[in-house]
């Protein structure tokens, strides 16, 4: 590997690591955007009905993400790999089911309970080089959670609800 690459990948750990802390920390909404590709999108699977962009991205991290981050929610990394193109971060992430949470489990209200539950991010990236200068932007953020286990340690049914007939 290059050095090159090595400050590549550097970078989007980088911008990987800001993107993290403006929407979870920070709970900026604007400083998140800033980390995106202007065609950037961003998808919790499986909840997320499709990739989330320009306005419609702002209008839900705003709305429907920031408003209803629990209380006491962390996360611990457990792994992280990279290439020139994608990272992947693997995370443990902990909170207490203490309000709504459409971002994640539309429909159901707190349970308080404590919940531990692994969450795999994979960031793909956009890079532009100019004048000898590199510059990178997530082209699109895609969490994947481990649902079942989320719906089983907060005591959910995970079947659909089924109409009478």
């Amino acid at each position: 590997m290059t050095v090159a690459m090595q400050q590549l990948i550097w970078a989007m750990q980088q911008l990987t690591d800001t993107f993290h802390e403006s929407l979870y920390a920070a709970r900026d909404v604007d400083a998140t955007l800033a980390a995106l590709a202007e065609d950037g999108t961003v998808e919790d699977v499986p909840v997320s009905a499709g990739p989330r962009s320009g306005e419609a991205l702002r209008h839900h991290l705003a709305e429907d993400l920031l408003p209803h981050l629990p209380a006491d929610l962390t996360f611990r990394r457990v792994s992280r790999t990279a290439d020139i193109r994608r990272l992947v971060d693997e995370r443990i992430v902990e909170f207490t089911h203490d309000r709504e949470l459409p971002w994640l489990l539309p429909g159901a209200g707190p349970t308080h309970r404590r919940v531990e539950v692994l969450a795999i991010s994979v960031v793909s990236f956009r890079h532009r080089t100019r004048a000898a200068v590199t510059e990178s932007l997530i082209s699109s953020h895609r969490t994947l959670w481990d649902h079942s286990t989320l719906l089983a340690q907060l005591g959910l049914d995970p079947a659909p609800a089924r109409r009478a007939s």
